[in-house]
């Protein structure tokens, strides 16, 4: 993929049938009773008067930020310190919505973005090192199913090179990318061990 191309670049967001294993913690920039449906849904949503400028002065205790459509004006000044983060609230990913309880609840279930890096590469999280191998399993297939969807009209030739799976500090474990659902990895004949 040549992702200078604009329409040649991934990006979206997935479930995880199985989560992530942590707990995120959800930011929300919304108002009245948009405010109070992001608290009951479970956001780390605290009652503050001017959320922009502690979050320009450095408070990051939070993964996903959302917000209504009436503060993207609010949330846009902040571009600057959430976008090179990853934070930055966006309608095609969801985290720009007026359904804040859904985003909310997606997110802590275990939602996660993915898109192409500058060498047309995906990172993406699919679990804890401590999952049972049947839920890595569940949840890398679920992964590879959703990249190979959103394949480009435009990418030519192969779309998967290679696939390398590993823990946060250890080493890259090769996968075949021909291998795509559960079935094809683990045949029925031969338990999933780790």
């Amino acid at each position: 993929m040549n992702v200078r191309h604009a329409e040649e670049q991934l990006q979206g967001t997935l479930a995880l049938p199985n989560g992530l294993g942590k707990d995120v913690r959800v930011a929300v920039f919304a108002q009245g009773d948009k405010a109070r449906d992001a608290e009951a849904a479970g956001a780390g949503h605290r009652r503050c008067r001017r959320p922009g400028r502690k979050i320009e002065g450095g408070f990051d205790d939070f993964d996903v930020v959302i917000a209504t459509p009436d503060m993207m004006p609010t949330v846009g000044r902040l571009g600057r310190v959430l976008g090179p983060s990853g934070k930055m609230p966006n309608p095609k990913v969801g985290t720009v919505t007026e359904d804040i309880e859904k985003a909310v609840g997606e997110s802590k279930a275990g939602k996660v973005e993915y898109r192409t890096d500058r060498q047309a590469i995906v990172h993406l999280v699919i679990g804890k090192a401590s999952f049972d191998p049947e839920k890595l399993l569940e949840n890398y297939a679920t992964v590879i199913d959703e990249i190979t969807k959103a394949k480009p009209a435009s990418t030519k030739g192969r779309y998967i090179i290679s696939i390398s799976v590993s823990t946060t500090m250890g080493p890259g474990i090769p996968v075949d990318p021909a291998l795509a659902t559960e079935g094809e990895i683990v045949p029925e004949s031969e338990p999933a061990t780790a």
